[in-house]
């Protein structure tokens, strides 16, 4: 049980597609997924990826009951996600504010598809098939772009809406967030 330092953009291992995951019911896997968790939990996030604490697997975890980070989204089931595939339920997309653990003090406007089916395996190796939508469908795209090396930034339109979070809500096109995350926003967190 350990809490990571999160990698930020411009570490290269953040712009690698990571390698699936062989092994289940291992030692060295339960206690990276432990300390996933802890990581996430500790840095109040929405979910995380293995590479994002330097590990090239693909792995995610996310998931909360209420998140300081996103104050107005509903609960996303904790979830632990190993060699997901997406696919998209349909082709509408919506334009949603993101943030990332390894773009501190940042969001901007993402479009993502609307809903989608997830598939993969469990902590133990045991199937999911999972179909998601809304604030949850957002996390489980942004977290396995971050397996095939992809940040949020990359996916922007209209950069004229992706910035600090505190010049984003002064200008009024952001709520009012967290001392956290106009802290991160000032460098004062990462």
């Amino acid at each position: 049980m350990a809490i990571h330092k999160v990698l930020r953009m411009g570490h290269p291992l953040l712009n690698q597609r990571a390698a699936a995951v062989e092994d289940f019911n291992t030692p060295e896997l339960d206690s990276l997924i432990e300390d996933m968790l802890d990581t996430m939990q500790a840095e109040d996030g929405a979910g995380l990826a293995a590479p994002q604490i330097g590990v090239s697997r693909r792995i995610v975890v996310f998931g909360f009951d209420q998140n300081p980070r996103y104050q107005d989204v509903p609960s996303v089931p904790r979830t632990v996600l190993i060699n997901p595939v997406i696919r998209a339920l349909g082709d509408v997309m919506e334009e949603g504010w993101e943030g990332c653990l390894s773009v501190p003090g940042m969001r901007g406007l993402v479009p993502r598809y609307s809903a989608i089916e997830y598939t993969g395996f469990d902590a133990t190796g045991a199937p999911l098939q999972v179909r998601a939508d809304g604030f949850h469908a957002r996390v489980v795209q942004h977290e396995c772009d971050h397996l095939d090396g992809i940040l949020y930034p990359q996916r922007i339109r209209d950069f004229t809406r992706f910035g600090f979070i505190d010049e984003l809500a002064e200008a009024g096109l952001l709520p009012l967030q967290t001392s956290d995350d106009t802290n991160q926003s000032r460098g004062e967190r990462s």
